[in-house]
């Protein structure tokens, strides 16, 4: 049996879990995952800037502040943090921490490779719209395959410390030490499934153990030192996943069944680079205090094909809000927007949408939202998203005069005029599998 942690849900995740996860009880592997599909373009950018970026800089902190303690536990960090530039966090790492052995695992990153991809007819449509990406190409501005466990795993074999990737599938993270410690090969299916569905519950962090949770989060034990989960993994599939002992939050079967649902759509036919694994066949079963057992898992062999996350250049955004009290805080609000939206008409300017919401009253829920005969307080945040950086740029200066020309009561204007920032818009994609290659290098 190996135990498998993660330590990081997203970037900008809590910086002390991994840490805690470390000095709290034993575990094997730490992950840390730090990729959303808008980080790719964010990093992309940085890139760009500088070629030294690209990466999630938490990381090579982390490993210095930890490295003494992996390696007198014997525990091995696998993370994606090297985002678009894999080669620069490592080397950072080893800048940082050079008694840890560091392995890369690249080839995801096709932004370089697109216009051949597109020549040759792989049009990388997009899997909602169907529309090729020939129609945004200029705009793009990140593109990257999901790359699977078995290069993870054979990074694991070269004996490194630390494996730092780029976009690969986020359970890959915890597969990919089952797959190198118990010698799962890729015929292994059902084997595969359960380590995929294993890792999909630790990979968002906290969120399996308490965190964010619709069930019982009014009393759930001290949250501010909530445990972050950790896999107890065996060589026929069968997981359990718990916490240290002390931490706070809570594992059970309703915690894990509300993470096992999260982001997954169809649950018979959860697609990854290593297998297509089939929720509905899976057993969970309290096993005790803060553990849950995992069981039975099948599905179906790997696709022919991997999925890219791509983003483009969508325009521009801002947004701003105004905040009125009682007495008529609704009315007042409502007011305020009408008179934006007419001033707004009035200088003819293009938009492609203008939202406002009216928070403390429906901003959550809309139409649905229950009635509120006079709330003692509303915030309207209006917002607007276009190509021209001027337009809304002069959008932003339409907001802030109605704190002396429009309804009484206005606050909440102390940050003055919004930022205008760019819209990143998301692309989904399949490409050929053969036309990925992954490959590890240990730096030295």
């Amino acid at each position: 049996m190996i135990r498998i942690a993660n330590g990081q849900g997203f970037w900008g995740d809590w910086l002390d879990a991994p840490v805690h996860l470390v000095e709290q009880g034993p575990i094997d592997y730490l992950t840390l995952d730090y990729l959303a599909e808008v980080t790719m373009s964010i990093l992309q950018k940085q890139k760009q800037a500088d070629l030294q970026l690209g990466y999630a800089r938490d990381f090579p902190p982390l490993m210095a502040r930890l490295a003494s303690r992996l390696k007198q536990r014997n525990i091995r960090v696998i993370a994606n943090a090297g985002g678009v530039n894999p080669h620069a966090c490592a080397a950072q790492v080893r800048a940082l921490a050079p008694e840890l052995k560091v392995a890369i695992v690249t080839g995801d990153d096709i932004y370089p490779r697109l216009d051949d991809l597109l020549a040759r007819g792989i049009e990388l449509r997009n899997m909602d719209t169907g529309a090729p990406l020939s129609d945004v190409r200029s705009a793009v501005t990140s593109a990257n395959a999901y790359i699977g466990a078995f290069p993870i795993a054979e990074a694991l074999s070269t004996g490194a410390d630390v494996i730092i990737t780029g976009r690969c599938a986020d359970a890959a993270l915890a597969l990919a030490p089952m797959i190198h410690q118990f010698c799962w090969r890729p015929s292994d299916v059902d084997l595969l499934c359960a380590g995929t569905i294993a890792g999909h519950i630790i990979e968002c962090g906290s969120q399996c153990t308490g965190g964010n949770s619709q069930v019982d989060w009014q009393t759930m034990a001290d949250p501010a030192n909530i445990g972050y989960p950790i896999i107890d993994a065996s060589p026929d599939g069968v997981c359990t996943i718990t916490k240290h002992p002390g931490t706070g939050g809570a594992i059970n079967r309703h915690t894990v069944i509300e993470q096992m649902l999260y982001e997954i759509g169809d649950p018979r036919a959860y697609f990854t680079p290593d297998c297509v694994a089939d929720f509905t066949s899976v057993q969970i079963e309290d096993a005790g205090p803060d553990c849950v057992r995992i069981s039975g898992a099948t599905g179906a062999p790997a696709p022919a094909q991997l999925k890219a996350s791509i983003s483009y250049h969508a325009g521009w955004k801002a947004q701003g809000s105004l905040v009125y009290c009682w007495p008529s805080a609704l009315e007042k609000a409502y007011a305020a927007d009408r008179i934006v939206r007419g001033r707004l008409a009035q200088l003819g300017l293009q938009f492609e949408e203008i939202y406002s919401e009216f928070v403390g009253f429906n901003s959550c829920h809309g139409p649905a939202a229950p009635p509120i005969a006079d709330p003692p307080e509303v915030m309207l945040r209006i917002g607007a998203r276009g190509p021209s950086k001027k337009d809304v740029d002069r959008f932003t200066s339409e907001l802030i005069p109605l704190v002396l020309s429009g309804p009484p009561g206005a606050t909440g204007y102390g940050e003055g005029r919004p930022a205008v920032r760019e819209v990143i818009a998301y692309w989904p994609a399949l490409l050929p599998r053969e036309e990925i290659t992954p490959q590890v290098e240990v730096l030295s």
